[in-house]
């Protein structure tokens, strides 16, 4: 049985996201402007869902879409699944991004009703080593509104997110310890946790 997130880890299971890493300074052709562009673009479409008052099954498409547009899936896929990455050949990796990005969707989506009128609000971007941290605040209603930080790199080739942190919590790499307890249960069966990622959540 997976655990339900909190209120605070569903919103960044919504944008989701793998723990930081760096960039060869040669790779870095990211400027402030750019990444903070890629967030607000983000903020603005999660804001449009979780007030959209859709169904949640159109909410888990519109998510999984959101993902797919500005995360960095692969990267993220790769980092949750950890060592395990390294044995599995491409077709399973492959598989596991998929059914892990769909998981993502449905898990944090059957918790956006709580989001109802709440909003992100981007703050400010800079460069941090070689990829750049904005800065967010989350405000939900019946809470104090707290820091969202999503890290941005153009590694892959575009300009997309790769990690997040809840006042200063890495969401990604409680993800990498959810994803590594569920393996285990499975005996590092990566086929058998793919399949069943693509009915959790």
């Amino acid at each position: 049985m997976l655990n339900n997130p909190s209120r605070r880890a569903a919103l960044a299971g919504l944008i989701a996201l793998p723990a930081a890493f760096a960039l060869p300074r040669s790779a870095f052709a990211l400027n402030t402007a750019e990444a903070r562009a890629l967030i607000d673009g983000l903020v603005a479409e999660i804001n449009r869902v979780i007030n959209s008052g859709m169904s949640e099954a159109k909410m888990f498409v519109a998510f999984e879409n959101i993902f797919i547009k500005y995360s960095d899936v692969p990267i993220i896929a790769r980092s949750a699944l950890g060592i395990a990455a390294r044995s599995a050949t491409p077709s399973q990796m492959e598989a596991f991004t998929v059914a892990f990005r769909g998981y993502l969707s449905r898990k944090y989506g059957r918790r956006f009703r709580e989001f109802i009128g709440g909003r992100l609000e981007v703050n400010e971007a800079r460069a941090v080593k070689s990829f750049y941290e904005v800065k967010t605040t989350a405000y939900l209603k019946g809470e104090a509104p707290f820091d969202v930080t999503f890290l941005v790199s153009d590694k892959s080739g575009r300009d997309l997110f790769f990690n997040m942190y809840i006042e200063g919590v890495n969401m990604v790499a409680s993800e990498r310890t959810e994803i590594g307890a569920m393996l285990d249960q499975r005996r590092g069966n990566i086929d058998l946790l793919t399949q069943d990622l693509r009915k959790a959540g």
